[in-house]
């Protein structure tokens, strides 16, 4: 089996977030219902993809359960990244399960909102897109579970 940053989907995945330009990225879970870890898993994975097109470090912010008394400290430390012109990935928890992911998503450049199949509800996933704004987002993506288990174990 091969490792998922050399998976064609992966990449694929990958350039397609490169078309518009940006330093810091919003890895939004569509809603609730997926694994605790499901956007930093995604993230990880995109990190490491992108590694290997730009031959530079991807930084990996892990929000999922930030708390509102250290968002500041993580404002700071996205800004600061974002002045030094690296990349991070910013992966964040469903917005319904906390409630400082939709002004977090607002920081970063862009936002991809990501769905795991048969897993979310399709009115939370509208909520999400309303709430962080349509306009930041670069796209959607849909996962199989199988996939996501399977990048976890890498």
């Amino acid at each position: 089996m091969i490792e998922p940053w050399h998976a064609a989907d992966w990449q694929r995945l990958w350039l397609s977030l490169r078309d518009r330009p940006w330093n810091s990225l919003a890895i939004v879970p569509a809603s609730s219902g997926a694994p605790r870890d499901f956007s930093l898993t995604v993230a990880m994975t995109l990190a490491r993809t992108g590694m290997l097109q730009l031959g530079a470090v991807i930084h990996v912010a892990d929000a999922v359960t930030v708390q509102l008394s250290d968002m500041v400290l993580l404002e700071q430390e996205i800004r600061a990244c974002k002045d030094r012109r690296e990349l991070v990935l910013l992966a964040l928890g469903p917005l319904r399960d906390n409630p400082v992911t939709d002004v977090l998503a607002k920081t970063a450049d862009l936002a991809l909102l990501c769905v795991l199949f048969e897993h979310m509800v399709n009115a939370e996933a509208k909520e999400t897109v309303e709430k962080v704004g349509k306009e930041r987002f670069i796209g959607s993506t849909v996962f199989r579970p199988e996939v996501v288990a399977a990048n976890k174990k890498k």
